[in-house]
């Protein structure tokens, strides 16, 4: 690991990285490699999740492309130097901003979406000027293997590489020291990684977790509302950060919002057979969530299948906080819900509960949006949808508080992976005495005007 880390560090200092056209060669060469790959992408996440080609294209290749486009496009304006303002008492000088790009940093994917949660906060630190260690998570064991292959068949590890294992592996890898360590995981994982970054005071992104919740007002179209919630909760057989984890329903609507989730999830079919669902990652993870369903508060669903890994979209009713499931991140295809009579308790009750990566509300009135985005804390998030927010670049995706550290996509990627070196740069010709000895009276009130300006 240190020799790894030696050799890019090597790499780093040669400057190569710094050329914009260095960069996004770069990116080009792993936008070639992904397209000329895509098979073998579609086979290996298929033995590790069963997940469709058409699902791991739309949730995980084609972003990855999107965003290779944007940072090519972009980069030259990303990476230019801005001039800022100058205040009249540097006059005469020129204040501008350099980015620049960090140096040796690592990436550590996470298992869910393996190619996006991997590849996407590498194009950040490529696009940034950085040189890049991946440590992919070793539980999809077929997408870490075809990761690995494309990156060593077509980056010098000097400047781009793979290190495969497990969590010695990764302790090994947070001893070394980086410029900047990306972590996407659990909070409880990515407190081990913030206390090893804090020992090189590495400065660290933090994409976590948390109970993400859903509200469902009386004023939603719900007929609309239980489709986009259904399709948000069970993609990738809930194995989605960013799904809603839990519903708090209007009681006056509860009855109706039940049963139409049932009917919604009976007829989208969810089945491997159908391409349109998923295993769950391990038999770790499928005993945890099995542990977690009261049997006596499912509404519908309940069933699985230990041998095949299969975790039927579950539905509880009358759910509490103090219920099982309510105490971690379900992280899977079960979905409590919880009914308020106000605004106010629903909001009070997701305020009782740590920040969540993301927040999604349901609802036509206006006030209604004004007071939840004013009133809870969380990552980001949808109005009337769930999860589609981390489609658009343009908006910086990260969580707050024990969700997460920082953000990312887009410019907010590029910024992640850089460093803002601000210069004030001031010629020789002119060089009031303002501020030199002796302070008189006179210079004092001169000063006091200066800083007025």
């Amino acid at each position: 690991m240190k020799e790894i880390v030696e050799k890019q560090r090597k790499f780093y200092n040669s400057n190569a990285t710094k050329h914009i056209r260095f960069r996004k060669a770069q990116l080009k060469t792993l936008q070639n490699a992904l397209q000329e790959n895509e098979t073998l992408l579609h086979d290996a996440i298929y033995k590790d999740f069963k997940k469709s080609e058409f699902d791991n294209y739309s949730t995980e290749i084609s972003l990855l492309y999107k965003d290779i486009k944007e940072a090519r496009k972009n980069l030259f304006q990303w990476a230019r130097r801005k001039h800022v303002f100058t205040s009249i008492l540097n006059f005469p000088a020129s204040s501008y901003i350099v980015p620049e790009p960090l140096g040796v940093c690592l990436v550590i994917g996470a298992w869910n979406y393996p190619y996006q949660l991997s590849f996407a906060p590498v194009i950040a630190a490529i696009a940034a000027g950085n040189t890049v260690v991946l440590k992919p998570s070793e539980l999809p064991t077929h997408t870490a293997a075809a990761m690995t292959k494309i990156v060593k068949e077509n980056f010098d590890p000097a400047f781009f590489t793979v290190v495969e294992g497990g969590v010695e592996e990764t302790q090994e890898l947070l001893k070394q020291k980086f410029d900047k360590i990306f972590f996407t995981g659990s909070t409880k994982v990515g407190k081990i990684v913030y206390k090893a970054a804090a020992e090189n005071l590495t400065p660290v992104t933090l994409e976590l977790g948390g109970k993400s919740p859903a509200i469902v007002t009386e004023s939603c179209n719900l007929k609309i509302s239980v489709k986009r919630l259904v399709w948000g909760k069970f993609l990738n057989a809930g194995q989605t950060c960013i799904a809603p984890d839990y519903v708090l329903v209007h009681n006056s609507i509860e009855k109706k919002f039940l049963e139409q989730t049932k009917q919604e999830i009976i007829s989208q079919h969810f089945a491997f057979e159908n391409d349109n669902y998923l295993q769950i990652i391990n038999n770790v993870n499928f005993d945890r969530l099995t542990k977690l369903i009261d049997s006596e508060k499912i509404y519908f669903g309940g069933e699985s299948n230990s041998e095949t890994r299969y975790f039927q979209p579950t539905v509880m009713q009358n759910v509490t906080l103090d219920d099982a499931v309510m105490q971690e991140e379900i992280f899977g295809p079960i979905l409590p819900v919880i009914s308020y009579n106000t605004i106010e308790e629903a909001i009070s009750i997701v305020n009782s509960l740590p920040k969540p990566l993301s927040c999604y509300v349901f609802t036509k009135r206006d006030s209604i949006k004004r007071k939840v985005l004013k009133e809870i804390s969380f990552g980001g998030g949808a109005i009337n949808d769930t999860v589609m927010h981390i489609t658009n670049s343009n908006l910086p995706f990260g969580g707050v508080g024990h969700s997460g550290i920082g953000n990312y996509h887009g410019e907010a990627g590029f910024k992640a992976f850089t460093h803002y070196k601000s210069v004030m740069d001031k010629p020789t010709w002119l060089d009031p005495s303002i501020r030199y000895y002796p302070h008189t009276p006179f210079r004092l009130k001169l000063m006091r005007w200066f800083l007025k300006l």
